[in-house]
């Protein structure tokens, strides 16, 4: 999945090369680049919906006190909406052309998500013991995303095993460390605008990049959240039955 786009090649892919290099953009460009975006992620398997996008520092949603402005799907039915299709993905691009996008987890991949320093402590961990990343993605409100195979689908729902890191959305305020976010779940996909005037959600490693096993990113993204949060070590506490 996501291979025809190539592997890492230096620590840093040619996509991501490419995103840095860019001038800047007219508003014209700029939305020409936001759906080239979304289709490569389209591209790569990655199935996306629309989100909420943000209205100063405020959620599109209007809704009074929304706990994820911006960060959440317009729609209920999102696990059913989300898909691959380009021409989908393109016409949504098009005709909300302030939307964010989610990515729903637990059908092709899941994410690990932590905080944005413990993320760079563990993306520089992983590269010098030579381990494959796949996509990873930064955002504004200090937290990095790996994306990774999913650990199990509604195929093979006896395989799957509780975890203490499930995460959504809406509970991640009880979450400052690890947060895995599989089956029910989903995360802005790049590119992605937050409220207020700081950074969004943007690639740091392009979704060319193929998914990589989760449990071979595990160890040091736990390790390193943990140094940043003081938590324990929450492996200890994994029923590991696969």
């Amino acid at each position: 999945m996501g291979a025809e786009f190539g592997r890492r090649s230096g620590g840093q892919s040619r996509f991501s090369q490419w995103l840095h290099r860019r001038p800047k953009q007219d508003p014209g460009d700029e939305a020409a680049r936001r759906e080239e975006l979304l289709l490569a992620a389209a591209g790569a398997g990655l199935p996306l919906a629309p989100a909420a996008h943000p209205e100063g520092y405020l959620c599109s949603c209007a809704r009074m006190g929304c706990p994820t402005p911006a960060r959440h799907p317009v729609s209920f039915a999102w696990q059913t909406q989300s898909t691959t299709d380009k021409g989908q993905v393109e016409r949504w691009a098009r005709h909300q052309p302030e939307a964010n996008f989610i990515t729903a987890t637990g059908m092709v991949h899941d994410v690990l998500d932590v905080p944005l320093q413990a993320g760079r402590e563990a993306l520089q961990a992983l590269d010098a013991a030579g381990v494959e990343v796949g996509p990873v993605a930064e955002t504004g409100d200090g937290r990095m995303l790996f994306f990774a195979m999913t650990r199990g689908t509604p195929e093979d729902e006896d395989e799957w095993w509780p975890c203490e890191l499930d995460a959504h959305p809406d509970t991640d305020d009880d979450s400052p460390g690890l947060r895995w976010h599989c089956r029910g779940s989903y995360v802005l996909v790049p590119p992605a605008r937050l409220p207020g005037e700081g950074p969004g959600v943007s690639w740091l490693r392009g979704p060319e990049h193929p998914l990589p096993d989760p449990l071979t990113l595990l160890p040091h993204l736990t390790d390193a959240s943990a140094r940043h949060t003081g938590e324990h070590d929450p492996t200890t506490a994994w029923p590991l039955g696969r």
